[in-house]
Parts: structure tokens; sequence; C-alpha cells
């Protein structure tokens, strides 16, 4: 099983290992941040996300990241389709803690029109 994990945040990132920590048994785990505009700290901040996903899960699955640059849905469906993911993990919401509730736009876009089964993730308060 290959899980195609999407994250923004150290926080999203913790949320999403763990539902996954209890459910992967040598798994295929693949983590894809997108870096929607230049500048700023957008870069390493998508980069601390996926490290969280390699240090949490490594012990229970394979581990590969990828930091993308575009669109989040686009790059999230074409990452679906390159590596024939079985399924999608999100965050709930964009960002961390503090963040407006609901699934941001990048989730609302994936869900309207879901390219494999989507699994929506509860981000902490």
């Amino acid at each position: 099983m290959l899980y195609l994990v999407g994250t923004d945040s150290v926080h999203t990132s913790a949320d999403i290992c763990d539902y996954l920590e209890s459910r992967l048994d040598g798994d295929d785990v693949v983590g894809i941040a997108v870096v929607e505009s230049d500048g700023g700290t957008a870069e390493r901040d998508r980069q601390e996300a996926l490290n969280v996903l390699r240090v949490r899960l490594s012990a229970v699955a394979t581990v590969g990241t990828a930091v993308r640059n575009g669109t989040v849905a686009e790059e999230l469906r074409e990452a679906i389709a390159e590596r024939d993911a079985d399924e999608l993990v999100v965050g709930s919401r964009r960002g961390g803690p503090g963040a407006n509730p609901g699934p941001g736009g990048s989730v609302g876009d994936l869900l309207a029109d879901p390219p494999l089964p989507v699994t929506v993730v509860p981000c902490s308060p």
C-alpha cells in the first residue's frame, strides 16, 4: 500500500503521523509538501514538515519525501499519478494551531473530484 501524504506544516505532519503510525506495517509513505510562492520561509517550513514524517514513520514504513513548486491540488494530483498511490492523507486545515477551522481550499479542491480515496485527518486545535 502506498500512502501519499500532503502536508504544509510540522503540526499537520504530526497529526497525520498520529493517524498513520498504528495503521502502517511495512507500507510505503511519500510525503509531498508544495511551495506555492517564492521567498520567505515557505520551503524551509515544508522541509521541516517532511522531516517530521521521516522521523516519526521510518520505524513502521518506508518513507520518501519531496518538495514541489506549484498549486497544491495540482501538484498532489500529479504526484498521485506519478507514484500510483493508493490513498491520499491530508490535514483538515491549512497550517498549525490558530488556523481557521474547516478544510482549506486545496483540500476542498481535492475532495470535489477525488482522484483516489482521500483521508482527511483532524488537526489539533
